[in-house]
C-alpha cells in the first residue's frame, strides 16, 4: 500500500506504462499526455487521442487510471480526463517517438 503522494514527474513516469496498442508506443512519448496536476488527494491528467475516433480510447484511459493508482494512496481520487483542445499533432511526440517511427 502507497501511503504518499506522487510528484507531478512519479505520474508522468508512471504514465509510460500505458501503451496505444495501435501506435506501439507509450503516451507519454507520443505526447498524448498533456497535463498532470498533482493535489493533496487528488490526480488530475488531461489527455487526448491521436484521433477523436479512436477505438482504444476507453482501453487507454482505464490503463491509465490503473497505473495512477498503483502509485497513490488508495483514497485519490483519480480523474483521466480526454480533451481534444489542442488538437495532438505528431511535433508533440519526443525524439524518441520520431526516431521510433522515423520521423
Amino acid at each position: 500500500m502507497v501511503a504518499e503522494m506522487p510528484d507531478d514527474d512519479a505520474v508522468r513516469e508512471a504514465l509510460r506504462e500505458v501503451e496505444d496498442p495501435e501506435a506501439g508506443m507509450n503516451i507519454v512519448d507520443l505526447g498524448l499526455v498533456y497535463v498532470v496536476e498533482v493535489g493533496e488527494k487528488s490526480v488530475h491528467v488531461e489527455m487526448t487521442m491521436t484521433t477523436a475516433a479512436c477505438p482504444m480510447a476507453d482501453m487507454i484511459t482505464d490503463h491509465a487510471r490503473r497505473v495512477i493508482a498503483a502509485i497513490t494512496p488508495p483514497e485519490t481520487a483519480i480523474d483521466v480526463e480526454l480533451v481534444w483542445d489542442p488538437p495532438w499533432t505528431p511535433d508533440k511526440m519526443t525524439g524518441i517517438a520520431r526516431d521510433h517511427f522515423g520521423w
